[in-house]
């Protein structure tokens, strides 16, 4: 136990949690002359380097080569398809995150940043104790992220699993079936199908990806279709039974599914449980932390980072709050995130990627007469015509006025988001972006003629 009257260290800001939004605020706050100690229980980069974005991505990556290899002779080179070698993806997946790894404790170490491994609890409203020590801040800032979520009654363990555990499956289930429809189930189905299982997803609500424009949702649902992935929408779970041979999952239908693995992606869940905030005053809802659009809870010099605060469980949102407490901390003038500009990309393919208001958002908000959308098929498009992708941009605009949001979905949109980005936060009009030159041939074109379109000098689309 920690000796009471022992003299604690202290520090501008303790943050504990050293994922993209602790890690983040650390190095912007040492760069403006802080002192600062991160606490992480785990490994520096948290779930997001280890468990989430990188990992998962390089199974996608591994996935599209593998589809690259199966329908090579459609581009006139013959190769062959022999197998998914699960080991050698992982020995990749891990390499990769190895060397992010390395290179983010040399980041931290070079700033002069007090790293304490351990699991730390806030114990006062300035100080964390972890592993006997006592750490006291002038700030604290609580960026301990989230973990997988499951339903109740449903237990992880044997062949239900979540995505955590599925990263390091050493072989590729001939069936799975997929509980989630968002993001992680989109994905990680994504990634099943490339490696040669039949994948199943069950999604209570009634589109894929929800959260998407419509339109977006019913493009990949097509895809998916093509690619033999069954989508059951508007379904319930009814629950799940396993043997050493298999499991089956059954819906309230009556209907059941037999399956090698269930994929449990039902959402993520805030990590905040027997961590001492509480106890200091902090507000919560639902496990969440609540904090203003500067990151301040209303516990005074304690903020709130990343997926503990309620909105988009994203990594580069983390990624940009940390940063903002930091300058906020220091005294340099801050602009409060939007939410609705945060990009947002589904890594599954068909690739899809979005930023600002679907057209339902923008309807709702100022009406059907004030909002007109255009939509460009990738089929217009040359280099989507190379790569055999099909999809579209949507441009959705308040009527004479600027751009409201922007909805992607074909191979490697998510490499046309940042362009998207730009548009939507700086509230550019259509005829503003129609009069920018796009390199030819780039799908990314398909941005500029989308806005030519939008403009009412459409080239390769109908207006």
């Amino acid at each position: 136990m920690t000796d009471p009257t022992s003299a604690p260290e202290t520090f501008d800001i303790v943050i504990l949690g050293g994922g993209s939004g602790g890690y983040a605020c650390a190095l912007r706050a040492v760069q403006l002359g802080k002192s600062v100690a991160l606490v992480e229980k785990d490994l520096l980069g948290g779930t997001c380097l280890h468990r989430g974005c990188i990992p998962t991505k390089a199974f996608l990556h591994a996935a599209e080569i593998a589809d690259s290899a199966r329908d090579s002779e459609k581009f006139g080179v013959k190769a062959s398809f022999d197998a998914i070698d699960m080991p050698g993806v992982l020995k990749y997946k891990d390499g990769v995150v190895a060397r992010l790894h390395k290179g983010l404790q040399g980041l931290v170490k070079a700033g002069g940043i007090t790293y304490v491994q351990g699991t730390g609890k806030v114990v006062a409203r300035d100080t964390v104790e972890v592993a006997g020590r006592r750490l006291q801040g002038a700030h604290l800032v609580l960026a301990t992220g989230s973990t997988s979520k499951t339903l109740p009654g449903l237990e992880i363990g044997g062949r239900i699993l979540t995505s955590e555990q599925a990263l390091a499956l050493e072989t590729v289930p001939k069936r799975v079936v997929v509980l989630g429809g968002g993001v992680i189930g989109c994905e990680f189905a994504s990634v099943y199908r490339s490696f040669g299982a039949e994948v199943t997803i069950v999604e209570a609500l009634p589109r894929l990806v929800a959260l998407e424009d419509e339109a977006i949702s019913k493009t990949l649902e097509r895809a998916f279709k093509k690619r033999k992935i069954v989508a059951k929408t508007g379904v319930r779970f009814g629950g799940a039974t396993q043997t050493d041979d298999a499991v089956t999952v059954t819906l309230e239908s009556g209907e059941s599914i037999e399956a090698d693995l269930l994929l449990v992606a039902v959402g993520r869940g805030p990590v905040t449980a027997g961590l001492g905030y509480e106890e200091i005053g902090v507000t919560m809802e639902r496990g969440f932390v609540l904090a203003d659009e500067r990151c301040r809870t209303n516990v005074e010099g304690v903020h709130a980072v990343g997926d503990i605060v309620p909105g988009l469980q994203l990594a580069h949102r983390g990624f940009a709050q940390g940063i903002l407490v930091a300058e906020d901390i220091a005294g340099l003038p801050v602009e409060p995130l939007v939410e609705s500009s945060i990009p947002r990309v589904t890594y599954c393919d068909p690739e899809i990627a979005s930023v600002g208001l679907s057209e339902a958002a923008a309807v709702e908000l100022h009406g059907a007469d004030a909002v007109s959308t255009v939509e460009f098929n990738l089929g217009g498009n040359g280099k989507s015509q190379m790569l055999a992708t099909s999809g579209f941009v949507k441009v959705v605009r308040r009527k004479d006025g600027p751009v409201l949001g922007i909805h992607m979905i074909g191979a490697r949109m998510g490499e046309q988001v940042g362009e998207a980005q730009l548009i939507v936060g700086w509230e550019a009009l259509p005829e503003e972006v129609a009069q920018f030159i796009h390199a030819h041939p780039t799908q990314n074109e398909a941005l500029g003629e989308a806005h030519l379109a939008l403009a009412g000098k459409p080239l390769h689309a109908h207006p």
